[in-house]
């Protein structure tokens, strides 16, 4: 368990750095407020980035590690792309006055008979943007960084002298084998009998 002791208070650390950045990115957003539009955005910008900053302190563990950062692209079009369609539809469909394209989606909520949950989620307003921030930050994964195999040196081919006399064996035993055959003569007209050369002289 020792050797986790750093990758523990590490992680403990960029927590609690985490939650206390959170909480001024939320304190600053009540400061801008919601009552304009242009403020609205603002301050759900700022929640967000305190959702943001929550699940960044998660991937900073990691670094510690050793792991390298990478997005995850099935978190990010199975989980993110829907929360950012969701959340991004009633924010726009509650957000004060008339704001982009809020007519619009207000209009297709009430079309497609969603306009009360919409209504209904959009006085968590503030949570929805912290979510959303929270899910952007969850598509970031820490891997392993790969490890490159050592070079390893390449054994030298061994080589034995070669001995001529070795070499000239088979064929030095070849040749004196056939010198031992005895010659053959053809008898005949048509070379169909032949008979030794030392019988012929018999």
């Amino acid at each position: 368990m020792r050797r986790y002791g750093l990758y523990d208070a590490t992680r403990g650390l960029a927590t609690a750095l985490s939650a206390g950045l959170a909480g001024v990115l939320l304190w600053l957003a009540t400061l801008v407020g919601v009552q304009s539009v242009t403020h609205f955005w603002e301050s759900m910008g700022l929640v967000a980035a305190a959702g943001l900053v929550v699940a960044l302190s998660q991937v900073v563990g990691g670094w510690t590690k050793g792991h390298g950062v990478r997005v995850s692209p099935g978190t990010f079009l199975l989980a993110f792309v829907p929360v950012l369609v969701c959340v991004g539809w009633i924010l726009m469909a509650t957000q004060p006055g008339n704001g982009w394209h809020e007519g619009s989606v207000v209009r297709w909520s009430h079309q497609i008979g969603i306009f009360g949950l919409v209504h209904d989620l959009g006085l968590w307003h503030g949570v929805l943007a912290f979510g959303f921030g929270l899910m952007l930050g969850l598509t970031l994964d820490t891997v392993p960084a790969p490890v490159e195999p050592l070079a390893q040196p390449v054994p030298a081919a061994r080589t034995r002298p070669v001995d001529d006399t070795v070499a000239d064996e088979p064929v030095t035993a070849e040749r004196a084998a056939y010198n031992r055959r005895p010659p053959v003569a053809t008898v005949g007209p048509r070379g169909s009998r032949t008979r030794d050369v030392e019988d012929v002289d018999e």
